[in-house]
C-alpha cells in the first residue's frame, strides 16, 4: 500500500495544523498506523500512532497533549492534529505502518510515503 501525507505549511509558533495520511488500497484491522517526524540532521523520531482496530492510541512525551491522532476508516486515512505547535516541532512528517502496538522504532514500520514538510516559526 502507499501512504501519502500531506497538509504540513508553515505557521506561527502556537498555531494549529491538522495532517492527513491517506492509503491507497485498504488498511488492515491488524495494523497500526504510525505518524513519525524528521528534523535536518536529526534521526527519525515516533511521534504518535493508533490501532486500526480499537482506534487505542500512543505518543511520544514531546508531543502528549499537543497532538491528536485519529483514524477514518471510510476514507482510509489517518490524521495527526496538533496543536501549540513549537519551533522544534519543525520536521518532515511521515506516515508507515506496522503491526506492533506500542511500537516506537522506525525500523518496524514500513510503506513509508513522502512526507510533508512542516515548518514552525517563533
Amino acid at each position: 500500500v502507499q501512504l501519502q501525507a500531506s497538509g504540513g505549511g508553515l505557521v506561527q509558533a502556537g498555531d494549529s495544523l491538522r495532517l492527513s495520511c491517506t492509503a491507497s488500497g485498504r488498511i488492515y484491522s491488524s495494523w497500526v498506523m504510525g505518524w513519525f517526524r524528521q528534523a535536518p540532521g536529526k534521526e527519525r523520531e515516533f511521534v504518535a500512532s493508533i490501532r486500526w482496530s480499537t482506534a487505542r492510541t500512543y505518543y511520544a512525551e514531546s508531543v502528549k497533549g499537543r497532538f491528536t491522532i485519529s483514524k477514518e476508516s471510510a476514507a482510509q486515512s489517518v490524521y495527526l492534529q496538533m496543536s501549540a505547535l513549537k519551533p522544534e516541532d519543525t520536521a518532515v512528517y511521515y506516515c508507515a505502518r506496522t503491526g506492533d502496538f506500542p511500537e516506537t522504532s522506525r525500523h518496524k514500520y514500513f510503506d513509508w510515503g513522502q512526507g510533508t514538510q512542516v515548518t514552525v516559526s517563533s
